[in-house]
């Protein structure tokens, strides 16, 4: 499936507060890649999500694993799945639609250093596995 993404609303810079709930296996992190520890994370400014789970929801709504508190994220947006031992990002039915590194996905597997936004949230996918 291919996007023409002229017909994309423009991305502008992330705007969103970031909260995590107190569930869930996704844990607040560190400012900066160079204090993180070993590991996989969503990160978006300062805040860094650890991707530990084998299902990490994201989205606007309560029940999400990590929350993205913007009016563009809907309430359930995306899903990372761990699958042997690599991890994709699933568009979960948005309104605005999943994009890794400028092409809106349906599905895509995540690489250390993949831009991914969310409606107008910028996250970056980072792998410090090592």
């Amino acid at each position: 499936m291919s996007t023409d993404l002229r017909k994309l609303p423009a991305i502008e810079e992330p705007t969103a507060v970031i909260s995590v709930p107190p569930r869930g296996d996704a844990q607040r992190g560190h400012p900066g890649t160079h204090e993180l520890a070993p590991g996989r994370y969503l990160v978006c400014g300062d805040e860094s999500f650890a991707l530990t789970a084998d299902v990490t929801h994201v989205g606007r709504g309560m029940t999400a694993d990590v929350r993205l508190d913007d009016h563009t994220v809907s309430a359930r947006h995306a899903i990372v799945v761990a699958r042997a031992g690599r991890l994709r990002i699933l568009d979960d039915r948005s309104t605005n639609g999943t994009v890794v590194n400028g092409r809106r996905v349906d599905e895509a597997e995540l690489h250390d250093g993949d831009v991914v936004v969310l409606g107008r949230v910028v996250l970056t996918y980072r792998d410090l596995r090592g």
